[in-house]
């Protein structure tokens, strides 16, 4: 174990015995100390039950993940247990000053991407209450931007209504979404739809499990 991690062992014991409100809501970290030091791993590096990752900030207008990108994700921060020492996140070297920091377990050490729901403004209600009332006139594809299959609709009174029966199905079982590739907005807790598919992450249980 190196002298300078030994030293920073010393601090951790200092600053849990003295540190008070003030100073805890600050990083402790020194520019004394090498940055390539092999007993200080990264922050993202620590393992199950050393850190803890905040729950994604529901946006009321969305009623999924405040922030989430078109991909998919969103970054939540995480936070070191108390008196764990480790090298915050690269988008937090401001603060660090790309040094190992002492952590009090209220400090961001580092993000993760969580999966998320990314929408565009377009609601289930909306789409599915168009489909059922005024399917036949093709308005429930002109409101999730399919215009060549709405004009088709409004020029054959929904396919003879059975293109509008057909469309109430797909959107009330969430198979057809708008255009833009986008999710409902839907109440975080209602009646949203997650597909599950068989990959190499699928795992098939045996019969005699």
């Amino acid at each position: 174990m190196s002298r300078d991690y030994l030293v920073l062992l010393v601090l951790q014991s200092i600053i849990g015995l003295f540190s008070d409100t003030t100073q805890a809501q600050q990083l402790k970290c020194s520019s004394n100390f090498s940055l390539t030091d092999p007993d200080v791993p990264k922050c993202s590096d620590l393992l199950m039950g050393q850190y803890i990752c905040d729950e994604p900030d529901i946006d009321v207008d969305t009623q999924q993940a405040r922030g989430c990108e078109r991909n998919g994700t969103v970054l939540v921060p995480c936070k070191p247990a108390p008196q764990i020492i480790c090298y915050p996140d690269e988008s937090l070297k401001s603060s660090s000053h790309g040094s190992p920091c002492i952590f009090n377990g209220e400090m961001i050490g580092f993000y993760v991407e969580k999966s998320c729901k990314w929408t565009n403004g377009y609601k289930f209600e909306t789409a599915l209450l168009l489909s059922i009332f005024l399917g036949m006139f093709g308005i429930d594809r002109f409101y999730l931007g399919y215009p060549a299959i709405g004009l088709l609709k409004f020029s054959t009174l929904g396919f003879f209504f059975l293109g509008q029966l057909i469309d109430v199905i797909l959107i009330a079982t969430q198979t057809v979404k708008p255009s833009d590739g986008s999710n409902y907005v839907i109440d975080y807790f209602g009646a949203g739809l997650i597909k599950i598919v068989m990959n190499e992450e699928t795992i098939v249980k045996p019969d005699d499990y």
